[in-house]
């Protein structure tokens, strides 16, 4: 009787904290399913432009697999979220998963270049494609007021196999050499893929589809409501703050202010921490009140960044600079999550994939506008390239520089925060069920 009584509220406790954190049985799966198919993706594809120049595939195979993971991120997220409003999240994921594993067969079976950068058309960009259907089940399965504690789960729980990965596909590689260890780590990608593909069909329950709201058959941009365009507005504008100096945050750090690859390295950790240690807490307080305050600290976050990198050239003023970086996660997965709340029911996937695909598809200009603020000869090159040399090089000539590329970036984030902070809208406080029993199929 007494082992009774202590094993009762031991078991309460475990029900309390499932049900602060929203583990119910469809999240559980899904946070495995996270974690499987990203230790994978992470252990192999991390050492892929190694692989390709083993095998002859030279600088050119590298760049075409870089643009390739780039576009292929941003086009993805369409047709990821289309298949998961028409398959249902469950069945999407599968035929997602079988994608990715389909690739990493042809990397296994064909040791050449040009079958590497094949099968990476295939499971590149998994995460991009699979994310849409990710964010309908956490939207479907929780309900409102839990769900940035969902979304906040899956963004913590990514970052176990980003961690892992390159350390368990570097071994193989130190073990068992370039070529060897890069495929030995594809094919254990291949088997926990395997592997997340039977736990997501034994695990996950059959959803029920919900009905879709009238006046909502359409595609593209029509399924963003005005509330969603001015979150995806100011968003672009942030990310324009985040992309322009994002190539040259290295070159800054190590190559002008003379840290040491190590320092950078552990900048980079110091980013991570911080990001990990604020999701539980701020999903908490943000399921508890309105997602806009969230939003608006995060997108002044990515703001402050290029502005404390610009005056840091020192390793620890750089820290601190990186403790920002890490902090724009603060209110990510509840931007995330208002996408879904204000996306309309039974289209939430679609909606998701059209928000992505539009945001990454304009955002990926600031690369190249981030190298034409950067270094007078990049600026040289590229305007030649596009004909207007005699209009704009004196003029580029004259404004380039790392201080010009930060303080337009740092414009940008600026522009956007101060948009959303004025004009954003979400949807208030979500109400606290009085009583939540959980569902069998969940």
């Amino acid at each position: 009787m007494q082992i009774l009584k202590q094993g009762r509220p031991r078991k309460r406790s475990y029900a309390r904290i499932g049900d602060f954190l929203g583990l119910k049985k469809n999240i559980v799966a899904l946070l495995a399913m996270v974690v499987l198919v990203g230790l994978g993706e992470k252990m192999a594809e991390r050492f892929l432009p190694l692989y390709l120049m083993a095998l002859g595939g030279g600088a050119f195979s590298i760049g075409l697999l870089n643009g390739l993971d780039n576009l292929l991120s941003a086009l993805y997220s369409f047709p990821g979220g289309y298949a998961s409003d028409k398959l249902g999240y469950k069945r999407a994921l599968l035929l997602f998963n079988m994608i990715a594993m389909a690739g990493y067969a042809v990397v296994i079976v064909f040791p050449s270049w040009e079958a590497v950068i094949l099968g990476a058309i295939l499971f590149v960009s998994w995460s991009a494609v699979s994310l849409p259907a990710i964010m309908d089940m956490v939207a479907t399965v929780l309900p409102r007021n839990k769900r940035t504690m969902g979304v906040s789960l899956h963004s913590l729980v990514r970052r176990i196999p980003m961690s892992l990965g390159p350390v368990i596909g570097g071994a193989l590689i130190g073990a068992f050499g370039e070529v060897q260890g890069v495929r030995l780590a594809f094919i254990v990608a291949l088997v926990l893929a395997g592997v997340s593909l039977a736990f997501q069909q034994v695990l996950i329950g059959n959803e029920k589809r919900t009905p879709v709201e009238k006046n909502s058959s359409s595609y593209g941009l029509a399924l963003l409501d005005a509330p969603l365009r001015k979150l995806l507005t100011a968003d672009i504008l942030v990310r324009f703050c985040e992309q322009i100096p994002y190539a040259f945050v290295v070159v800054w750090c190590v190559s002008i202010n003379k840290i040491t690859p190590l320092q950078f390295g552990l900048l980079t950790t110091v980013e991570m921490i911080t990001a990990m240690l604020v999701y539980i807490p701020v999903a908490y307080l943000a399921d508890k009140s309105s997602k806009k305050p969230f939003v608006v600290a995060t997108f002044v976050f990515f703001t402050m960044f290029p502005l404390i990198l610009l005056a840091a050239q020192s390793f620890w003023v750089m820290a601190i600079a990186f403790v920002i970086r890490g902090l724009k996660e603060f209110g990510e997965p509840t931007r995330k999550a208002l996408i879904m709340d204000l996306a309309p029911e039974g289209r939430k996937a679609a909606t998701f994939g059209v928000y992505y695909l539009l945001r990454d598809v304009i955002v990926s200009i600031a690369a190249f506008g981030g190298a034409l603020l950067w270094d007078a000869s990049t600026a040289e090159l590229i305007i030649h390239a596009i004909g207007a040399g005699q209009t704009l090089l004196p003029f580029f000539n004259a404004i380039t520089s790392p201080a010009t590329n930060f303080l337009v970036a740092f414009g940008f984030g600026l522009t956007g925060t101060l948009y959303f902070a004025l004009f954003g809208q979400d949807l208030g406080r979500a109400e606290i069920p009085s009583m939540q029993t959980p569902s069998k199929k969940e």
